[in-house]
């Protein structure tokens, strides 16, 4: 409809416009034209010719305006026609909803029930769930407060002496030790281990392979509680079978030893120069709880002293000195240890065998008069130091022990961090050593009093880090009577009398794996003494022949 009449108002425009162009008809008249009339004409031709062009021009813009305002229009009747149909098909859909809708209340009045139900089963079960959640978080705290730790070490031990009925020996050795220490609360640390090693063996926690693939033994090796308050961090008071507490060396007891008792210990950090810290404590050590005086003095007993040690700091040095008084009484306890103290495999009276008994252990400790079943010496790896006995059969330390130990641990820096050179000094002195000790005949010898333990170790390096090394070079000198024999390090040629050195190497292959080399050279500093551990054949007074072991390690840590 539109369209028609766009192009009628065309036509109309058309004729209109030639009505204007064109000249009605006039008898000529004769005149006289002139160039100006003819110019005149010209210029009127011209322009009604360019009012012409422009008429046509706004014709036809005005046909394309039409042209889109007619598209526009059917557009938009396109879209009312699909506005209808959607209302309509709208229409149709709620119709058929209102059909059922009296169905979906229905359904939805039970779903809702439904709902109800499952929201109080839902809400049963977040409680539960953060009950549960509040027990692994208790646990968790627990158990996180606890560090595990131990260590696996795995041994080839080769010992050899030149002497002519001396067997050279070669045996693989296992250690294994597995615990865990930590805050039991704000103030108080605890820590609980197990090792492998002979219940009568106080010194050594090795098991060797043999006796034909049978089960080890193992033990209690660490138990203690140590009080530390936070408010006084300068304080820890510990009781029970502990880690030394104090600085010692192997002079005067065995690195495998954990002692037994108490150890109150006051470490004060201080912010002065070259002095960084100080710290003095107590120490009681029970041994021997004596309840029959048939073997032995019918006394507890037990060793009490302190230590004092600082730590100074020069810059290119630390060091660690520490002075120890430690007294010792009561101790011929040692000397009649019961068959359970020893572990024997054999019991008797004097000389006579009355059979054997159950029993992994070293069992009594040999020597010239010394009794060969219990109750008889405590000395894991042989019994070194003098002994007389009384009138009535009983035997004694020749000796007292008052230990006097003093230990310089230096730490000197070099221009490579990782190969720091490492200076251990150790000089300890009995002050109560005998003034005769005893030959092997048990008669006074002029030797004076054989009361020193000397010790030097230096090394290079250290095993902190992957791939860290350390090599050292160690000499250790003590006398008979310097310390209780039955307590002093396992690895050397005897407990006390002797002369050693030690070779030795590390290398940390991973965070938590070194392999170790270690050689010990050793003989009997005095063979003519009493209970001199010496080789087979070596006339009293004579030199013994060299002892050299050969330790290759392999120690996981965990």
């Amino acid at each position: 409809m539109r369209t028609a009449v766009s192009w009628i108002t065309v036509v109309f425009l058309s004729v209109m416009l030639a009505a204007q162009t064109s000249k009605p008809k006039v008898p000529a008249k004769r005149a006289v034209v002139t160039a100006d009339d003819i110019k005149a004409l010209r210029d009127a031709l011209a322009a009604q010719s360019s009012a012409l062009a422009a008429q046509q021009q706004q014709i036809q813009e005005l046909k394309l305006e039409l042209e889109r305002r007619d598209q526009a229009w059917q557009q938009s009747q396109q879209q009312l026609q699909s506005a209808q149909a959607a209302a309509d098909d709208a229409q149709g859909k709620a119709a058929a909803l209102e059909n059922v809708s009296s169905e979906e209340k229905a359904s939805v009045a039970r779903l809702s029930t439904d709902v109800a139900g499952v929201r109080a089963d839902l809400a049963k079960n977040v409680t539960s769930a953060q009950e549960g959640q509040k027990r692994l978080s208790a646990l968790e705290n627990i158990v996180g407060r606890f560090r595990f730790g131990g260590d696996i070490r795995v041994r080839d031990d080769s010992i050899f002496q030149d002497c002519p009925t001396c067997l050279d020996r070669n045996r693989g050795r296992l250690r294994v030790r597995f615990g865990f220490d930590g805050k039991l609360n704000e103030d108080f640390i605890g820590g609980f281990y197990l090792a492998t090693g002979s219940l009568g063996d106080s010194n050594s926690t090795n098991e060797t392979l043999t006796n034909f693939f049978n089960r080890k033994t193992i033990g209690l090796d660490r138990g203690y509680i140590t009080y530390q308050p936070v408010a006084h961090k300068w304080l820890a008071l510990t009781g029970g079978k502990f880690l030394y507490p104090w600085q010692r060396t192997s002079v005067t007891f065995d690195p495998d030893l954990n002692p037994e008792g108490f150890n109150e210990k006051f470490s004060f950090d201080l912010k002065i120069p070259v002095l960084k810290n100080f710290t003095a404590q107590g120490i009681q050590l029970l041994y021997s709880e004596n309840n029959n005086a048939k073997f032995a003095t019918g006394h507890d007993s037990f060793a009490v002293g302190g230590q004092v040690s600082g730590k100074i700091d020069l810059g290119f040095m630390t060091s660690t000195p520490s002075f120890t008084l430690l007294n010792w009484r009561n101790e011929d306890a040692i000397l009649n240890a019961s068959a359970f103290a020893v572990q024997a495999t054999t019991t008797g009276t004097g000389t006579t065998n009355n059979g054997n008994v159950p029993g992994e252990g070293p069992c009594c400790s040999s020597g010239l008069g010394l009794p060969a079943f219990p109750p008889c010496v405590y000395g894991p790896q042989g019994f070194t130091n003098a002994t007389f006995t009384d009138g009535g059969g009983k035997i004694h330390f020749l000796s007292q022990f008052l230990y006097a130990d003093l230990i310089l641990n230096n730490q000197i820096k070099t221009k490579w961090s990782r190969f720091p050179i490492n200076l251990l000094l150790d000089y300890e002195n009995n002050l109560n050593a005998a003034d005769h000790p005893l030959d092997a005949k048990g008669n006074p010898t002029n030797l004076g009093k054989q009361s020193h333990g000397y010790l030097v170790d230096v090394s290079l390096g250290q095993t902190k880090n992957r791939n860290d090394l350390q090599f050292g070079y160690a000499f250790e000198r003590e006398e008979q009577d310097a310390i209780i024999s039955s307590f002093a390090e396992s690895e050397t040629r005897a407990p006390t009398n002797l002369l050693e050195y030690r070779i030795y190497g590390l290398w940390k292959i991973r965070s938590n794996t070194t392999a170790a080399f270690t050689m010990w050279i050793g003989r009997t500093l005095n063979s003519n003494l009493q209970h001199a551990v010496v080789a087979p054949g070596t006339v009293p007074g004579t030199t013994e022949p060299w002892l050299k072991r050969l330790q290759f390690d392999m120690i996981y840590t965990f």
